[in-house]
């Protein structure tokens, strides 16, 4: 084997000649004078050390809206004033209400110390603190402050165990014991200030606490979140009309709950968050650290505290994430009709000419899927406001059922699921992580949150004009309301503040036994006042705009006869929306629930229309209608003994639509 060669000028040679057979040989190089060897492929990167390298992958964000009263179009104000301005806020928003002092806090990872700022913010008073010195006043606490969902999703898998990336880039987590809300637990400061506007006593959902409880467990909690090395802090909105938005700040320990806000907050610009300023509303959860159940009012060692008078809310002992949520709903159904602007827990869409839909409903009833038709574009599928100028979302997002969730049945929603999704207490395969969403095994409770831009006919803004048509659903499981009637004012607020639907509760030797279920204004658990209220306000909009009531019934009398939910959604002039011949139709008045329906509709078979016609044992019909109008009467009793206005003329009007037999 020869031992030499040429390479461009270098000579290489392989040890003395003599090939391999006395070991490895050495490489030798010749180099031209003055010549250096190097790898030309790039230039050399512009860094001394790992860290500097590392330190090039990450490009500041440097928002460039102009401040208030400087001089010039580009005034800016510097980083580190921004920066010190929105700790010292974090600061105040932690601060003991016994030590009158903030946390010293400072801005990012602990875990990263090379990237905390110099500056330290420390809340300071002009007065001696009642407890001049604690642990938690001698340490600093690190915030991540609106972190992005890639920067979210590092902090969850790092240091929240049970979080996990699936296969469609969703992030899998727990949330604890607690798979659902605790409304039980739920309790709202009674003071003078909502003593005289929210609903109290029987049938009400508010269950009251005094001002000292709630401050013990806001000591509790904000001491727990000062304990940590870390806290995450959400600087969001609420609403889409930019005139009655809402400024609302969560603060909270867990990854997982700063991304769920994320999706569902109305997530504000860069130049936005310049601005923020002080909150109008702060969220304190510290749902991993336990209430303590010798604290007067406490039942159990979970407590979702409200104080209106305070603009704070309180979590302990339930890291579930839908407590937030709801929460701000609640607060919103308080806040809104102060401004005589009307709250809704309803769907919404809006058609290509502008008409606006509302949709109401309880769980199983076709909300979501009537709310997100592929032919509308979809304003928001859960919580709405209306207003003198039209309708806004309040959300930012969507907080979608995942049980027995298919692709097939629900694409919006199945294609949503991916990077900057929550998937909550769902199952997985450990080696794919493929999602069963079939698998109970965590809770049927299985949930998506995400940003409302992930599904493609999403209104951006979600806002819309006046609604044209509001539509009250309800699956009737005993089958004797009719598909769809028209509603009078009176009773669209009559089925309004009931809130009926009606399921399958299970089967006994082979007999189906329906179950009805009431919830005032078709969410009683969020509603702050006394729900006649709400109606009344719904029916002076519908009134003044225009707007036509409508209860359609999704359940069993249209499910018999194989029409299914799709004579709703896909084409026949039975959608309320949809321009045809039900606004003209003729219409005849129904017995017991005096409901109008049509007696002819073009496409759809006009035996249908009545459900008596479905029932071959007309006796066993007429049985059955008068049961559940005695169900009616029963739920009705709760709001019969409440007036409105000066007089009693509008609450006997409402009564006046119900059922008579």
């Amino acid at each position: 084997m020869a031992g030499n060669g040429n390479v461009n000028g270098g000579e290489l040679r392989f040890g003395n000649g003599t090939g391999l057979q006395n070991g490895p040989s050495k490489i030798q190089t010749q180099k031209k004078q003055n010549e250096v060897c190097h790898d030309d492929s790039a230039a050399p990167v512009n860094a001394r050390t790992i860290d500097e390298l590392h330190s090039l992958q990450k490009k500041k964000s440097t928002p460039t809206t102009p401040i208030k009263g400087t001089q010039g179009a580009f005034a800016v104000i510097s980083d580190q004033d921004r920066q010190k301005q929105q700790l010292q806020s974090i600061s105040a928003s932690l601060a003991s209400l016994t030590r009158e002092t903030g946390p010293k806090v400072v801005r990012g990872d602990p875990a990263r110390k090379s990237e905390t700022p110099k500056h330290v913010t420390h809340e300071h008073h002009h007065f001696t603190p009642t407890i001049s010195a604690s642990d938690s006043s001698l340490k600093f606490t690190h915030i991540l402050y609106n972190l992005s969902p890639a920067e979210l999703y590092e902090q969850a898998i790092k240091y929240e165990k049970g979080s996990f990336i699936t296969w469609a880039g969703a992030l899998a987590t727990l949330s604890g014991a607690k798979t659902g809300r605790s409304p039980r637990d739920k309790r709202i400061v009674r003071d003078e200030t909502v003593e005289d506007d929210l609903w109290w006593g029987k049938g009400s959902p508010n269950i009251e606490m005094d001002e000292h409880t709630f401050l013990v467990n806001r000591e509790r909690a904000v001491d727990y979140l000062n304990s940590l090395d870390k806290v995450f802090v959400n600087d969001q909105f609420l609403n889409w009309d930019p005139e009655n938005r809402i400024k609302v700040r969560i603060v909270s320990a867990r990854a997982y709950h700063s991304l769920f806000m994320h999706n569902m907050c109305i997530r504000p610009t860069p130049e936005e968050l310049e601005n923020f300023g002080t909150p109008d509303f702060t969220i304190y959860n510290a749902g991993q650290f336990p209430c303590n159940r010798y604290t007067h009012y406490m039942t159990s060692s979970t407590s979702i505290d409200l104080n209106l008078a305070r603009r704070e809310m309180v979590i302990l002992g339930t890291q579930y994430a839908g407590e937030m949520k709801k929460g701000l709903f609640s607060v919103m159904h308080y806040l809104m009709p102060k401004r005589q602007i009307l709250s809704l827990h309803s769907g919404c869409n809006m058609g290509k000419d502008g008409d606006v839909a509302l949709f109401f409903g309880l769980s199983g009833t076709g909300k979501t899927t009537l709310s997100t038709d592929h032919n509308r574009y979809l304003i928001g599928d859960d919580e709405h406001c209306w207003s003198e100028t039209g309708v806004s979302n309040i959300e930012g997002g969507c907080y979608a059922k995942c049980i027995d969730l298919s692709r097939e049945k629900e694409p919006d929603i199945w294609n949503a699921i991916k990077f900057g999704t929550v998937l909550e207490n769902v199952v997985f395969d450990e080696h794919n992580r493929e999602v069963d969403y079939s698998d109970k095994s965590v809770t049927e409770n299985t949930r998506a949150a995400y940003p409302i831009e992930y599904i493609p006919n999403a209104k951006i803004p979600c806002v819309g004009p006046h609604p044209k048509n509001v539509i009250l659903l309800a699956c009737d499981a005993f089958g004797v309301l009719p598909p769809v009637s028209k509603l009078s004012l009176a009773q669209t607020m009559y089925h309004f503040i009931s809130g009926y639907t009606a399921l399958v509760a299970g089967t006994e030797e082979g007999v189906k036994e329906p179950q009805a279920t009431f919830s005032a204004c078709f969410g009683a658990a969020f509603i702050m006042l006394h729900p006649t209220k709400y109606a009344a306000m719904l029916a002076e909009k519908m009134q003044k705009h225009g707007a036509t009531g409508w209860l359609v019934n999704t359940g069993w009398s249209a499910m018999v006869l194989g029409i299914e939910l799709s004579f709703l959604t896909h084409g026949k002039s039975l959608t309320p929306y949809t321009p045809g011949s039900l606004l003209n139709a003729n219409y005849k008045k129904t017995e017991v629930f005096g409901l109008e329906i049509p007696t002819e509709v073009e496409g759809v078979p006009s035996e249908i229309l009545d459900p008596i016609n479905t029932w071959p044992d007309k006796n066993a019909y007429n049985g059955t209608l008068l049961k559940l109008a005695g169900l009616f009467k029963k739920n009705f009793d709760t709001f019969t003994n409440y007036k409105i206005g000066k007089d009693n003329k509008l609450t006997e009007e409402i009564l006046g639509a119900g059922p008579i037999f």
